[in-house]
């Protein structure tokens, strides 16, 4: 039957979901744990191949949301995909409550297939105290259609390389171990050994991002307590980078339209990454938090003056949860801003837990007044 085609309602008007025509029921059975959308084949004889065609593959637990155990579904999902074949998919959700080892191989299966079924937006999550590990050599991510990739809770090993993916426009990686990873790349190149525990990866260029959340916290090894920068130039500091040449993460993030960059007051990577002078030449939103603009703003005038079709900028300042005491808005003339900054800069938002010197110094910066009064 056309996939767009509709059925009657029986004459009682009892059967109004079977009136609805064949594409919409696709789409709302994308919805449903693939529990659920199998056992509608039966409902009537309409029904019995209908879920096969489903737009997308989730493999969660039964309301939805929650994460299913790994041993109690990889035998229904084997025949699932044996019987869906490569019918295609928009999207496709992996989300378990643990992963051993030896489940690694079988779940790189699953996402081979869903690969082959050229899958739009791809989800992984392991819902763990610890991270799963992930060899992402044996995932071999290769898609043309892949757009929307998102792992959660994983153990990555050695090099990451999205190259693979050209159309990768939203990548999403959440509480997820890097210890053992020396490069995230989207172009093929050989990794560059960064092989001391809980260093930054290097992010190699990547094509145009939507957006991009990137946060480095009180367990990277790039932390110094007597520069900012990594560059005290002490021959007993072990975590300063003097010798490096090369850019960390900013170059690899250089195309993104919307920006989150979040550290840790004693890191450096982000600050000591400006003295190769990339611009942000796509960048239209960037929220920011008190790395860039302690203890002076030059951090964030760089950021400022190299983003040329900026349009908001959000600070969030000394703020530890979602809630903030404060919150301040302004906009800014065009004409007012200095040649240096954006003519498009009109949003500025600043959110703290309360306003002290430091808060203070960062308001003069982003909201000034001629007559010197915050």
């Amino acid at each position: 039957m056309p996939p767009g085609k509709a059925h009657k309602a029986s004459a009682a008007g009892r059967d109004l979901i079977g009136a609805l025509p064949d594409a919409l029921l696709l789409h709302i059975l994308s919805f449903l744990p693939a529990q659920q959308a199998g056992r509608t084949c039966v409902l009537a004889r309409r029904w019995i191949d209908l879920w096969k065609s489903a737009t997308g593959l989730r493999i969660v637990g039964a309301d939805g949301e929650s994460p299913v155990r790994f041993g109690d579904v990889w035998e229904f999902v084997d025949h699932l995909l044996l019987f869906c074949g490569c019918s295609p998919l928009e999207e496709c959700e992996f989300r378990f409550v643990e992963l051993s080892d030896g489940d690694v191989p079988r779940m790189n299966l699953w996402i081979r297939h869903a690969l082959m079924c050229k899958v739009r937006v791809l989800r992984l999550l392991v819902h763990r105290t610890g991270a799963a590990p992930l060899n992402p050599e044996d995932l071999r991510l290769v898609s043309q259609h892949l757009t929307r990739l998102n792992l959660g809770k994983l153990l990555f090993n050695k090099f990451l390389d999205f190259s693979r993916c050209p159309s990768l426009q939203d990548l999403w990686i959440g509480s997820s171990n890097f210890v053992h990873v020396d490069r995230i790349s989207s172009v093929s190149k050989a990794p560059n050994d960064r092989k001391r525990f809980f260093q930054t990866p290097v992010l190699e260029t990547i094509p145009p991002l939507l957006g991009a959340v990137v946060q480095i916290n009180h367990a990277c090894a790039d932390r110094c307590s007597h520069d900012d920068y990594g560059n005290c130039c002490y021959e007993s500091c072990k975590s300063c980078m003097q010798n490096d040449d090369s850019c960390l993460l900013l170059q690899g993030l250089s195309q993104a339209k919307n920006l989150c960059l979040i550290a840790d007051a004693k890191t450096f990577v982000f600050r000591r990454d400006l003295k190769w002078c990339q611009t942000f030449t796509q960048l239209k939103n960037c929220v920011l938090n008190e790395h860039w603009c302690v203890p002076d703003v030059r951090a964030l005038a760089f950021i400022l003056e190299h983003s040329p079709v900026l349009e908001g900028l959000y600070l969030i300042l000394f703020s530890k949860g979602p809630k903030h005491n404060v919150e301040m808005k302004g906009s800014f003339n065009p004409k007012e801003l200095p040649c240096t900054i954006s003519a498009q800069l009109k949003r500025v938002e600043v959110k703290c837990a309360g306003v002290d010197e430091r808060v203070v110094e960062v308001l003069r910066f982003t909201f000034p007044r001629k007559d010197g009064l915050i």
